[in-house]
């Protein structure tokens, strides 16, 4: 005879995340839900399903029985839940920072993967996509530091961030710039062909604020998977690109778009402000030691900053380690885009809650606070040259 589930006890305040059963659970979600849309999509799967969307069923039928709660029936009752419902609302057992009341792992229009569902994929799962944009990212450095060609690294991050996206013509453009010479091969590897499901109607379109491909969701509409460009209204269109007159339609995978190119947005903007108040800014400094150094004139301070573009503060803080300061670098700094506190009010109080006791640094900032920081510095300068 069966016996009952046992029952199920919420750790104390102040627990450890380890000590919650539904982080494990909230991993195997996250992993199958960016599976099953890149292998054979949210709404054209077939039995057998992927052994990972498995694993997530039953992991969270599971859950549900433990904890008395009517569990999903099927692999689209579980997507249908994934787009739907929050997942705080979920019967899962998760530390308070977990989530907010509004994330859900897929988003309700296009069904496609959020960002903060990637964040648990590709940032805390175990598997190989997990650290597939740092490996990249590595692999570029090493090449430059091989041929001792540190521009050459700046030029490949500026391509990721301005080009995601590459007509044939473009990529023979790159392919024969000597300036990216020690990473050309890296560039062949990291640009794929675009999937048939950005192109409605013979024609592909990307994105004006970030470059990067849209979604049809619809007969006339068009979806951007970055949630900055969602929230400032319906996407603005940078190029409309016919599939019969750009040859082979390059993008970069979806990691390096999420990880490199929507955080070098926000770096670049940010270098643009910063030089506007007169700084002199280097960007990716000594192989990618961070990303902006800010050098203060007149012998000013020099600061060094990392642009970190999370949608989920509670993970980052979990990350949270020291910034690698180069000799002669006086203070340095994490920076999150403004944005992403109007979704996360207390984003800040969220990251300093999460991150390990060891990790005094770094402060984080919202790119505002750092310019207003900036402007009071540079007064602080002309006032001491004053005197």
């Amino acid at each position: 005879m069966s016996q009952p589930p046992a029952p199920t006890t919420t750790p104390p305040a102040g627990s450890p995340w380890s000590a919650y059963r539904g982080i494990p659970l909230l991993h195997t979600l996250a992993g199958a839900m960016v599976e099953l849309s890149e292998t054979t999509g949210l709404d054209s799967f077939a039995l057998p399903y992927p052994p990972e969307t498995q694993r997530a069923l039953d992991r969270t039928v599971l859950a549900c029985l433990t904890r008395g709660a009517r569990p999903p029936r099927s692999v689209p009752e579980l997507i249908a839940w994934c787009r739907t419902r929050p997942v705080a609302d979920w019967p899962l057992d998760l530390p308070p920072d977990a989530v907010s009341a509004q994330d859900t792992l897929l988003d309700e229009d296009s069904g496609l993967p959020t960002e903060l569902c990637r964040e648990w994929a590709l940032r805390t799962a175990d598997s190989a996509a997990r650290l597939e944009d740092r490996e990249i990212i590595h692999t570029a450095m090493r090449l430059c530091r091989e041929a001792d060609d540190p521009v050459a690294y700046t030029n490949f991050r500026r391509l990721l961030v301005d080009q995601p996206v590459l007509t044939s013509a473009e990529a023979f453009h790159v392919a024969c710039d000597h300036s990216l010479a020690p990473v050309q091969e890296l560039i062949g590897q990291i640009y794929q062909p675009a999937p048939a499901g950005y192109r409605r109607r013979g024609e592909f379109a990307t994105c004006a604020r970030c470059r990067t491909l849209l979604v049809p969701v619809d007969a006339t509409d068009w979806w951007c998977e970055r949630d900055y460009c969602r929230r400032l209204g319906g996407p603005g269109i940078d190029r409309r690109l016919d599939a019969d007159e750009t040859g082979t339609l390059l993008q970069l995978g979806r990691p390096l778009r999420q990880f490199v190119t929507w955080p070098g947005r926000a770096e670049a903007e940010l270098e643009r402000e910063l030089h506007r108040l007169g700084l002199q800014v280097e960007m990716w400094p000594g192989f990618d030691a961070y990303d902006l150094r800010l050098t203060f004139p007149d012998g000013g301070p020099v600061w060094a900053v990392d642009v970190k573009d999370w949608a989920h503060p509670a993970l980052l803080g979990r990350h949270a380690t020291p910034v690698r300061r180069a000799p002669g670098d006086d203070e340095a700094f994490w920076v999150v885009p403004g944005h992403r506190l109007l979704d996360q009010p207390d984003y800040l109080r969220i990251f300093n809650r999460n991150r390990p006791p060891h990790a005094k640094e770094p402060v984080l900032l919202t790119d505002r606070q750092l310019l207003v920081r900036a402007g009071r510095q540079l007064v602080a300068n002309q006032a001491v040259r004053d005197a």
